[in-house]
């Protein structure tokens, strides 16, 4: 057979390759359902003191905090300005408490990202082999057109001969 005759194993089916494609997995789903009642905890605190609402929450109250012993009348005052020892063992308190538990929402952050990066990379990887099935396809049917062409041109070439 010459070149043009011979055609090549036909790509395989779109069934085929659906029947080959892993599921693709809803990670956020997962991740949800691995989280311990601690972790959740963690992340809860971690989503919301990240706000502009608790950083407005933190201000306000230091403001306040600061503005009423400092210009409060003095038998009303209870922290004195000279120190603020009151309010700096509150705020380093809060400071001691949230840390931990905002590395620990991180470190819960950063396991779902991970795992969301896995996700994508599988979608990629089955993206790229249902292109290549695509071009290949494509390579087949142009194999079919150039057979089919050929076949016309010689044909044609035959019947200008007799004519």
């Amino acid at each position: 057979m010459s070149e043009h005759t011979r055609i090549e194993a036909r790509p395989p089916s779109l069934s085929e390759v659906k029947r080959q494609r892993k599921p693709v997995r809803n990670v956020n789903e997962e991740h949800v359902r691995e989280l311990s009642r601690m972790e959740r905890l963690a992340l809860a605190v971690t989503e919301r003191v990240g706000t502009m609402g608790f950083f407005f929450l933190i201000a306000a109250w230091t403001v306040l905090w600061l503005g009423w012993n400092t210009l409060a009348p003095k038998p009303l005052r209870f922290d004195p300005p000279t120190g603020f020892v009151l309010w700096l063992f509150i705020s380093n308190l809060i400071q001691i408490l949230l840390m931990p538990l905002l590395m620990v929402g991180q470190n819960v952050l950063s396991r779902h990202a991970e795992l969301r990066a896995e996700s994508d990379y599988e979608v990629n990887l089955k993206t790229e082999h249902e292109v290549e099935v695509i071009l290949q396809h494509l390579e087949y049917q142009n194999r079919l057109l150039e057979k089919i062409a050929y076949r016309l041109e010689v044909k044609n070439d035959t019947d200008a001969t007799n004519a």
